[in-house]
This record gives structure tokens, sequence and C-alpha cells, in this order.
């Protein structure tokens, strides 16, 4: 049983994320600060990662004065509170086949989650691709959702969103 520890490389981590809504829909990317990834015998065993929700950024947005207010509204307590939660938190908790359990918090509100994996080890360099369905009413994100607004019509935003967690970590 050996343990091997691979620490993430920000650089060359990101998500990205996809937000749905009635009209359309919006994507962007948020920035890996740091975690790292266990492997025991070859398999993921643990992982912690450490999100930067300041660092979210919308792509599909071209007017810069409009991306500004959109990224101003995500940044506020309609969705993230980034400047009271700089960061949320994924938790690797068990892992069967590709099949990863976890903790996610955001807002400081923790819920568990469930996403497979894919990962490949190269070396002494790990890569590794996931997507995760969250439910964003589950952390207080409650703006312009039908669970608890009526008659949004075709201002209604899903409740869930896609995040798409691509990582590559080096061995510690």
């Amino acid at each position: 049983m050996e343990n091997q520890k691979f620490k993430i490389v920000s650089a060359q981590s990101n998500i990205d994320w996809v937000g749905k809504k009635v009209t359309g829909a919006h994507n962007g990317t948020i920035a890996v600060k740091e975690g790292e990834i266990i492997l025991n015998d070859g398999k993921l065993t643990a992982g912690k990662f450490i999100i930067d929700t300041a660092s979210i950024k919308i792509l599909d947005v071209t007017d810069p004065a409009t991306n500004a207010q959109f990224a101003g509204h995500l940044a506020s307590d309609d969705f993230f509170s980034i400047q009271k939660y700089p960061e949320a938190i994924l938790e690797i908790a068990s892992v069967t086949g590709n099949q990863v359990e976890g903790n996610l918090t955001i807002k400081g509100i923790t819920h568990p989650v469930s996403f497979d994996v894919v990962i490949n080890v190269n070396s002494d360099v790990l890569t590794a691709t996931g997507k995760l369905v969250i439910d964003r009413t589950k952390y207080e994100m409650k703006f312009r959702s039908g669970n608890f607004f009526k008659d949004l019509g075709d201002t209604l935003i899903y409740n869930d969103f896609e995040l798409n967690v691509s990582v590559t970590a080096k061995a510690a």
C-alpha cells in the first residue's frame, strides 16, 4: 500500500462553469487555488481542492460594462458572497471505481456531492477531469429560482449549474 501525494498546479488547473436560464446559458471559469490528490497503489483515495471564488470570470458576455455588472452580481450575496466567502472547498470522502463521493462547501455551507472522475498518471504528473452538477439553492443562491419565486417567466435561472473540473498535479 503505497501512498502518493500530488500537489495541484494552479496555473494548469481550472474549472469551467455553465449556468443555464430559460433564455440561454452563461459560461466562464473559476481558478483552483491549491489542493492535493492522494493515490494509494495508483488509485484515487483522497483529495482536497480550494477554489478561489473571487477569480470567477464570465466568458460569454463580451461587453465590458455588462460583464463587470454580471461579475459583480455573481460576487454578491445573491450568489457567491465573495467578500465573506472568498473560497469554496471540495473534499473527497470516498472513491468507488471512477465514482467520487465528496463534500462541497460554498458560502460556509457543506453538502455531499458525487461525480465521475478520469485520472491519468504519467510519471510524476497527474491529470484529472470530472463534471459536477450542483444545485445552487442548497448554498443559499436563490436568486430567480423557481423553487423560491413564482411567475419568473423567461427570467428564471435554473437551479443546477455545471462545473467541469480539469486539474494537473505534480508528485509532492
